[in-house]
């Protein structure tokens, strides 16, 4: 892999009311080209940390692979302060992608910036076979989760300003937490190093640092990831994708309160 610029640049800050001169961390946002057989597909600002499996957690939450073996290869390059991750992917999906004829130009927050139509949205998810566990879990679960979070997330401890994605148990055992500027991005990265590891049908709900956007719902849904629970709300929109996805959404999970919305 290609030495990647770092996650975390030092910055000179003057601190009130203390009138202070300190050096701070501060985040780092590169542009991240995903690059599918050779086509550049989408730019995403994101934290240059765990690119293989960013690239890998997008393909496959954004439906351009149907499964980890229809990636053949992954190669990070970098230049400057930007990165490219190449992608060699099986022909089906490759003719697919091209079809498709989306141009992303990167998601920072709304989660449809840069579709070509109203028609690429995807708003009818299939719905998801239900998991028995799943109708088990409490909020009590849900917060242990959470809250076990924050100690995990070195870099925002440093810098104050990257979300999480994380993957806990159905008894509330956080697993991984993959941390990027960009919420998209920190749960993309969390869904590509359990495709990594093999691990994505394995029973287990994500946590997030944010709120629940329509986006995330669906990121979540294409891969059967049965519930998701965030430290704030949801929209209107996310609410209404997970309940035809069949999916379990908590918001304003704060202990010692939760909210399930479906």
């Amino acid at each position: 892999m290609a030495e990647l610029p770092p996650p975390l640049l030092p910055h000179t800050v003057r601190r009130f009311p203390a009138d202070l001169v300190e050096t701070d961390q501060i985040a780092a946002e590169v542009p991240v080209a995903l690059v599918f057989n050779g086509i550049s597909h989408a730019v995403m600002m994101a934290t240059p940390q765990d690119l293989e499996a960013f690239a890998l957690g997008f393909a496959l939450s954004e439906g351009i692979l149907d499964s980890v073996a229809d990636c053949y290869g992954i190669e990070v390059q970098s230049s400057g302060d930007a990165c490219e991750v190449q992608l060699e992917v099986s022909s089906r999906c490759f003719q697919r992608l091209k079809e498709r004829r989306r141009s992303l130009a990167g998601r920072t927050g709304c989660g449809v910036c840069g579709i070509d139509s109203l028609s690429a949205l995807d708003l009818e998810p299939t719905p998801m076979p239900p998991q028995a566990w799943a109708a088990q879990l409490q909020a009590t679960t849900v917060l242990q989760a959470l809250q076990a979070m924050p100690p995990l997330q070195v870099l925002n401890a440093a810098c104050g300003s990257l979300h999480a994605a994380g993957w806990a148990t159905p008894d509330g055992v956080l697993t991984d937490v993959l941390e990027d500027v960009g919420r998209h991005n920190a749960l993309d990265k969390l869904l590509g190093q359990l495709a990594q590891a093999g691990r994505l049908g394995e029973p287990g709900f994500v946590v997030m640092s944010s709120r629940a956007s329509y986006e995330l719902v669906r990121k979540c849904a294409r891969l059967n990831v049965v519930a998701l629970a965030t430290i704030s709300a949801p929209t209107a929109l996310a609410i209404r994708i997970a309940d035809t996805a069949g999916l379990q959404l908590w918001g304003l999970c704060r202990d010692p309160r939760a909210v399930r919305y479906t």
